[in-house]
């Protein structure tokens, strides 16, 4: 019952922000290429499909995370979300909820504007 709840609440929210987003559209495009330039960005930083790149910012991020934590990254951290992100890329999901929301938030804005 509460996964289901939950999984309502989500898809109406989701929903209201897409309804929101649509009344945007020079707001779309800019977030659009920003949703699409996850993956350019995180190789870029070392994180990339076969691994963390050597001599990358994200090398010595592994190092640091590394130390801080006695000697290996700790599941769920930030290094190993991001290498996760930067092997597999974003869910089709997650591209529409980050673009979604963010379309809703730059709207907002526009308003003012």
């Amino acid at each position: 019952m509460v996964a289901s709840a939950f999984t309502s609440s989500a898809v109406t929210g989701v929903a209201k922000v897409a309804r929101v987003a649509s009344g945007c559209a020079t707001c779309v495009l800019p977030l659009v290429v920003a949703v699409e330039a996850v993956p350019v960005v995180l190789s870029a930083l070392g994180f990339t499909a076969t691994g963390i790149a050597s001599s990358s910012i994200a090398a010595k991020m592994m190092s640091a995370a590394a130390i801080a934590n006695g000697g290996g990254v700790a599941p769920g951290s930030l290094v190993a979300t991001l290498q996760s992100l930067g092997a597999t890329g974003l869910s089709g999901l997650t591209k529409f909820i980050l673009g979604s929301t963010g379309s809703a938030i730059a709207a907002g804005i526009a308003r003012f504007y």
